[in-house]
């Protein structure tokens, strides 16, 4: 990471290097998965699973339960995040189908290999894993499973030795390319993860042994002292099973003397055989998808916890390197986050795999009392220890909240950015009329509109001063948006010069004047009976209608049935005779209130409005100026509406020049760049290169 703050931007070049090492680290995951646990399964005897089977299984179940409880409160500690976004594509994409069936059980564990479905890769091994433990003369095919576990193993090795290089490239372009803002985020989930895995490390695992078992748990620790060291340090669970098996046999012996020497033996036993479920360690790593969704800015919905818990659970059987891509994908979020927890796992892993020993023990010294019949539960000292447990949880939850609004405070500026942005390119000289500035009447038609300003060499557009970001006042006091942005490429490829004058919404009831404007260009919606009032040309975009909503109602809204149930739903719609029908026709139940223009939505009302019809993609430049709302597209089917210009006086040899020139917007590419630019805010700011030692101290590069 010191190279990245070092150089800055100039270690970009490190990706490949990064995203080869990355491949490279996911080649040998399913394969090794799938052998180790056939191997590990179909190696136990039949009547050792069973014995063990329920009580210990019921013990990893429990600590399971405890690690997605303290997963679940990582969310707590994020600091709140104010932001807002353009409008995206992703909103229109329907909910990922959750095929469970297709999701667990393979028909082809082949194809399920082939195309890194983890469930069903583990649900197959396990089966087979199963079936091999009860089949006579399984030695041969154990010995064959090894030894490919072997190789694979040695393949992975070899990439482990680049891990110094493939860790060194992700932090550096990690460090060099993310903004600062964004490095400070990343410091939230390692403060927090620190938090959590000490706090369940040092108390809840050790604690719970205490009151479980005759083993105190202060002896846990002191007793497991040395393993835990070397837990730590080396990042191996798996060096450091010999020495819990042994330490654990000890404190079994000083603290339940009186039990079978057989039954002090168990761990022997029971510690290979639980080796291949997952660990506390691992499943805290569910935490990263829940900061990814908060990083992204996509914040993943309680109503999501139980399919990620479960689907969690189930892909962690194999290595947390396919799992976790796989559960970002599950709940859409940038797989390129998965480079973020790389990362972060140069520290992150260190405490994973203290927790992990700790649950080990755990499984070990409760299992084995479980067992043999010493496991007591005190109720008394299970309510103090919860009761312990519930103040200290909420004391780390707080002082984490606390030091997070010390350092991470940062201001809202998404606005700033809308406010900021500029024209792609200015190919004609225009004059805008503002501010009061009444425009001069234009002289009357000879012959048609289109003739009228090749004689005057003037095309003169109307624009609504309520088009955002179709037309817009930037900081800078300039007219910008899609449709000035169109107005000027029309002005330079008809060979005049331009005039842009503001208009309103009275040219749908009796018409556009000719002798006011030759065209409105301002993101307008076609409707039937704006048709019968104006001549509109070819439609340029088409918008998808939505609903603007305070954040917290984003998931009430994300469905029709789920808004045409709501009681006393009081809707604000545009007051255009064609949205207020096809919102009464939609939500026949809710109140439909009228809105004269879309800046009048963000103003109190009384009584108030729950949500507002408006279009997705200008709806989302409006969540810029106001980031306590969000926009939503419910589900099912998407609404479009088609946006298209106003021709003065329907001139129709105007109408037809502005068709064909639409259409060659279209297949230019045109319409599509400016789409991207004011629609879905690509390059809405002038890039800055990152700040950088040798750029911004040193000035070795400019």
């Amino acid at each position: 990471m010191a190279v990245g703050l070092f150089f800055g931007e100039s270690v970009s070049g490190l990706q490949v290097v990064a995203d080869a090492y990355v491949r490279l680290l996911q080649m040998t995951v399913l394969p090794y998965v799938t052998g180790s646990i056939i191997a590990g399964l179909g190696g136990l005897h039949p009547a050792q699973a069973r014995a063990l089977g329920f009580r210990v299984g019921a013990i990893i179940v429990g600590l399971w339960a405890i690690a997605l409880v303290a997963v679940f409160l990582f969310p707590l500690m994020f600091p709140p995040h104010v932001n807002a976004s353009f409008f995206s594509t992703t909103l229109l994409q329907p909910p990922e189908s959750f095929d469970l069936l297709g999701l667990y059980v393979p028909t082809n564990p082949f194809y399920s290999l082939a195309n890194n479905i983890v469930p069903a890769v583990v649900v197959f091994s396990v089966v087979v894993g199963i079936s091999l433990m009860m089949i006579p003369g399984k030695a041969q095919v154990l010995s064959v499973l090894t030894v490919f576990n072997a190789a694979v193993a040695k393949a992975a090795s070899f990439v482990v030795l680049l891990t110094p290089y493939g860790v060194f490239a992700i932090a550096a372009v990690a460090a060099g390319t993310l903004d600062i803002d964004s490095l400070k985020r990343l410091e939230v989930y390692l403060v927090t993860y620190v938090a959590i895995t000490t706090l369940l490390s040092l108390w809840v695992l050790p604690g719970l042994i205490g009151v479980l078992t005759p083993v105190p748990h202060r002896a846990v620790l002191v007793g497991m002292r040395d393993a835990l060291i070397m837990a730590f340090m080396t990042s191996s669970l798996f060096a450091v099973v010999p020495l819990i098996i042994e330490q654990s046999k000890r404190l079994l012996r000083e603290h339940v003397g009186h039990a079978p020497d057989a039954d002090q033996h168990l761990p022997e036993i029971i510690v290979p055989s639980s080796y291949n479920f997952p660990h506390v360690g691992k499943v805290l790593t569910i935490s990263f998808v829940l900061f990814a969704g908060w990083f992204a800015d996509t914040r993943i919905p309680v109503t999501d916890y139980p399919r990620l818990a479960g689907m969690g659970i189930l892909v962690l059987f194999g290595n947390v390197n396919a799992a976790v891509p796989f559960l970002l994908d599950l709940v859409r979020i940038p797989a390129d986050t998965f480079q973020l927890f790389l990362a972060m796992s140069v520290v992150a892993t260190h405490f994973g795999t203290l927790v992990a020993a700790v649950h080990t023990i755990a499984v070990a010294l409760v299992g084995t009392c479980a067992a043999a019949g010493t496991m007591r539960i005190d109720r008394r000292r299970l309510v103090r220890f919860a009761a312990a447990t519930v103040v200290l949880v909420a004391a780390t939850i707080g002082a984490a909240r606390g030091l997070f609004a010390l350092t991470l405070s940062s201001a809202y500026d998404k606005d700033k950015v809308l406010a900021g942005m500029q024209l792609l390119r200015r190919q004609a000289s225009a004059r805008v009329f503002g501010n009061g500035e009444v425009p001069p009447p234009l002289p009357d038609v000879k012959t048609s509109v289109l003739d009228r300003i090749r004689e005057r060499g003037v095309a003169r557009v109307g624009y609504l001063d309520d088009s955002l970001p179709y037309a817009f006042v930037n900081v800078h006091g300039d007219l910008v948006g899609f449709d000035v942005e169109m107005a000027y490429e029309l002005a330079s490829d008809l060979g005049v010069s331009l005039e842009l004058v503001p208009v309103n919404r009275t040219i749908f009831n009796a018409g556009l004047d000719p002798a006011l404007c030759d065209i409105v260009m301002s993101g307008l919606a076609v409707t039937a009976d704006r048709a019968m009032q104006v001549l509109f040309s070819s439609s340029y975009l088409d918008e998808t209608i939505g609903f603007i909503v305070p954040d917290a109602d984003r998931a009430a809204f994300s469905s029709w049935d789920q808004i045409r149930a709501m009681r006393g739903l009081r809707v604000g719609v545009l007051s255009a005779p064609y949205f207020l029908r096809r919102a009464k026709a939609e939500l026949p139940d809710a109140e439909i209130v009228p809105i004269a223009r879309v800046d009048d939505m963000f103003t109190p009302h009384d009584p108030p409005i729950a949500a507002f019809l408006a279009a997705a993609e200008r709806g989302s430049a409006y969540t810029l100026l106001h980031p306590e709302y969000s926009v939503v597209v419910p589900e099912p089917g998407e609404m479009k509406v088609p946006l298209a210009y106003v021709v003065a006086g329907r001139d129709q040899a105007l109408a037809t020049v502005l068709n064909t020139w639409v259409e060659l917007k279209r297949r230019d590419g045109t319409i599509a760049t400016l789409f991207s630019h004011w629609i879905l805010g690509r390059d809405a700011s002038t890039h800055q290169p990152r700040w950088s030692i040798a750029r911004n101290v040193l000035h070795w590069m400019r």
